[in-house]
């Protein structure tokens, strides 16, 4: 009886050391690298030589170059949900309802533009839109026009910009509303069908109000993305938007603290336009009786019958790739001016990155730190994941929301927090960023592994951790050999996910990485597309390099995922 007594206290001692080890764990990982900088910002921000003051914020909004750069992103981060709706809603739609020939192929291209990152993008868009690019030279050849247009001038650059982000943000709300559109059962379409329901009256009061959660989610992150995205304005030339501003502001930030008070407008408009989202969402909910169906009804098509469909796949992945594929051509280019196409083709750039110093630092360093990020988001993902799926503590909502908190914070604000909370620390950016940015790039992908692994927890029984406790093993040893292998699919997925996007973060690495030697690869990138001469050719072969990485970690990710990829991609 006694050793009875004794083993269930074992457990409970256990269970509490998993449970409220890894709440506090996470709390102080979060205080410390996500609230405390945020706070460190604030302070500065309302705290003048005399004490609490306003007077930044006066300035701030006295500026009218800030002014504009704040409505220009607001702008952008608009502009680019509408054009990936209009991109995406029809795209999911036909996934989920319309089968034909080759749909899997064509719909597996549609998510592309995610191993296609803007920044690498932005050196095609300079390719193919400057004024004796590609596409003046085809216009004038064409006899379209006599001289040539200035695609990247005024408010044209904008547009340009925007076309960017959308190219690459459509596939996270396709993801989001074809998950969405795949919990939805079926037999609300027969109902509506015996009912002699239209098709537009069924997409409007069934489809939509079922399918808008998954909207609102992927919408709200693809605002955020392109409101706050800093590495495509910054290489397409795009000085008034708010965080390239910010940017330029980092280095005399202690000289001029307007900058603490344009960081603090950005995380005020942030929060406020997520927790508006959410509210709005809140105020009006369907629910389904059956979820998570086997099958779904969907209409078979011939080839001849699926021309439209084929049509619109292929207009959207070819605009997708254009400046991924000017890249491309750059990188393997010899003598490419005033041609449509490159007159020879070499591959001279590709060893001139492997035999110089600062791409081969760039890409050791990210290969670096981002392992090692994404072995801190393994570990930190799977025990707050299990603890929040098997309600190991009390509050486990509240957890998983602490968890998210990532999702809402953009990339700049918290590199800009980091170098403003570490200056002068052990820690120092200016004297060796290397913790700090792999820190970063943990806590901005923590969420994605989290999910991955609740993915997998939740289709998981847990008769066998049961099982395997009653035998005598403790929780530790439970999860490590038991738990951790069932999930491995999920947890391989999260992996390559936190991998991939550190590989190519772009807002920490240009703000945090100070010296050469530290550089990760997107910031080489930029700093060998800024060299004259052979620069841009250099940063064309190594921003080829970055996209073949993304890629493989990605489509294996998505090959894992499937349609429960567009969880991973929610607010």
């Amino acid at each position: 009886m006694s050793q009875a007594t004794g083993t269930r206290r074992h457990f409970a001692f256990t269970e509490s050391l998993l449970g409220y080890g890894t709440m506090l764990a996470l709390v102080a990982v979060l205080v410390t690298f996500l609230i405390l900088p945020v706070g460190v910002i604030l302070v500065k921000a309302f705290r003048g030589p005399s004490g609490f003051t306003l007077d930044y914020f006066k300035l701030l909004f006295a500026n009218e170059l800030h002014m504009e750069a704040t409505l220009n992103s607001l702008a952008l981060g608009l502009v680019t949900v509408i054009a990936t709706t209009i991109v995406a809603l029809p795209l999911a739609l036909a996934n989920a309802k319309l089968d034909f020939p080759g749909k899997g192929l064509l719909t597996g291209l549609l998510l592309m533009p995610m191993v296609m990152p803007p920044f690498v993008g932005a050196i095609g868009i300079q390719r193919f839109f400057a004024r004796r690019g590609v596409v003046n030279l085809l216009l004038m050849k064409l006899g379209l026009t006599e001289t040539p247009i200035e695609w990247l001038e005024g408010s044209r650059i904008f547009w340009a910009v925007a076309v960017l982000e959308a190219l690459h943000l459509y596939p996270i709300l396709y993801l989001n509303l074809t998950s969405a559109l795949a919990n939805i059962d079926p037999s609300l379409d027969d109902v509506a069908d015996t009912l002699g329901v239209s098709r537009w009256k069924r997409l409007k009061d069934i489809t939509w109000p079922l399918a808008r959660p998954g909207y609102f989610a992927g919408a709200i992150i693809v605002f955020i993305w392109a409101f706050t995205d800093l590495g495509t304005p910054l290489l397409v030339g795009y000085q008034q938007a708010l965080p390239v501003r910010i940017f330029n502001m980092i280095s005399d930030v202690n000289e001029n603290p307007v900058g603490f008070a344009l960081v603090v407008l950005v995380i005020v408009l942030t929060l406020v336009i997520f927790f508006v989202s959410k509210a709005t969402l809140a105020g009006k909910k369907y629910e389904m009786l059956a979820r998570g169906h086997v099958t779904n009804r969907v209409q078979k098509l011939s080839v001849w019958g699926a021309i439209p469909c084929y049509l619109m796949l292929g207009t959207v992945i070819f605009a997708a790739v254009v400046p991924h594929l000017s890249v491309l051509l750059t990188s393997f280019s010899d003598n490419w001016f005033m041609t449509i196409l490159p007159e020879h083709y070499t591959l001279e750039h590709y060893q001139h990155v492997l035999s110089t110093e600062l791409p081969v630092i760039g890409i050791k360093n990210s290969l670096l730190f981002s392992g090692i990020s994404t072995v801190v988001d393994l570990v930190l993902g799977v025990l707050i994941a299990y603890v929040i799926v098997r309600k190991v503590v009390p509050f486990t909502q509240l957890l998983e929301g602490v968890t998210m908190m990532p999702l809402a914070l953009p990339g700049i604000v918290l590199a800009f927090g980091y170098v403003v909370t570490f200056t002068g620390t052990k820690i120092d950016p200016f004297v060796n960023p290397m913790p700090l940015l792999i820190i970063a790039y943990a806590i901005r992908r923590l969420p994605y592994m989290v999910r991955a692994a609740i993915a997998g927890l939740m289709q998981t029984s847990r008769s066998l951790e049961e099982a395997s406790m009653v035998f005598g093993a403790s929780r530790f040893t439970t999860l490590r050999r038991i738990t951790m292998p069932l999930i491995a699919a999920n947890l391989v997925a999260g992996c390559l996910l936190c991998f991939a996007y550190a590989m190519l973060d772009v807002s920490d690495s240009l703000i945090l990485a100070m010296k050469d030697r530290f550089y990760p690869l997107t910031k080489a990138i930029y700093s060998l597309f800024l060299e004259q001469g052979r620069g841009e050719l250099t940063a064309s072969a190594l921003g080829v390099i970055g996209m073949i990485i993304l890629a493989g970690c990605l489509l294996g990710a998505s090959r894992v995922l499937g349609q429960k990829m567009g969880e991973l991609f929610r607010s």
